[in-house]
């Protein structure tokens, strides 16, 4: 064996020997081989093209799925409410009736209000007096000297509202002072 050569680039690659050449296929001829590469560019500027079609089609029937989605995504919300605004019509509409029978139609319509909320995943945020104070979720509007534990809700002034797990209103609490 002999020692490799200091100034060869040692990522080279050998040339071939003589007879690994002789197993090589013999060169086309150029205009086969134009030919052939035409035809190849020709099937991978199809398919290209193709891909590129399809892809856009993707993005328009997407925009036109979000457009909708934007456009009836309270849909759903409006038509859980509509009972509730039949029954005030109908209370309204009741010329006669007696303060018994609109208290009972008023809790008939809450309880209607509340089942439709309910149903669209609006959840109420009632703090307890006592629990402790979050401004994630709570709104002090006032500070007070109070027997409980330091920032803890004394009382709730309004009721909040989460939709699934965002705050559409926080909860208007007044909480106890630090000691």
């Amino acid at each position: 064996m002999t020692a490799p050569d200091p100034h060869q680039d040692p990522l080279a690659q050998p040339e071939p020997s003589a007879t690994q050449s002789q197993g090589a296929e013999a060169p086309q001829d150029p205009s086969a081989e134009l030919t052939e590469l035409k035809a190849r560019h020709a099937e991978v500027s199809d398919a290209y093209l193709r891909a590129k079609a399809e892809t856009e089609n993707i993005r328009r029937r997407s925009e036109e799925e979000i457009s909708k989605a934007r456009k009836f995504a309270i849909e759903g919300f409006a038509d859980s409410l509509l009972p509730v605004k039949d029954s005030l019509e109908a209370a309204i509409a009741l010329p006669g009736a007696t303060p018994e029978q609109l208290l009972e139609g008023v809790h008939a319509t809450l309880r209607q209000l509340s089942a439709a909320l309910e149903r669209n995943r609006v959840i109420e945020i009632n703090p307890a007096a006592g629990v402790a104070f979050d401004p994630h979720q709570h709104q002090a509007i006032s500070v007070v000297p109070a027997e409980q534990e330091a920032n803890t809700v004394v009382a709730v002034l309004q009721k909040g509202y989460l939709i699934s797990d965002r705050v559409l209103r926080p909860a208007l609490v007044t909480v106890t002072a630090p000691k």
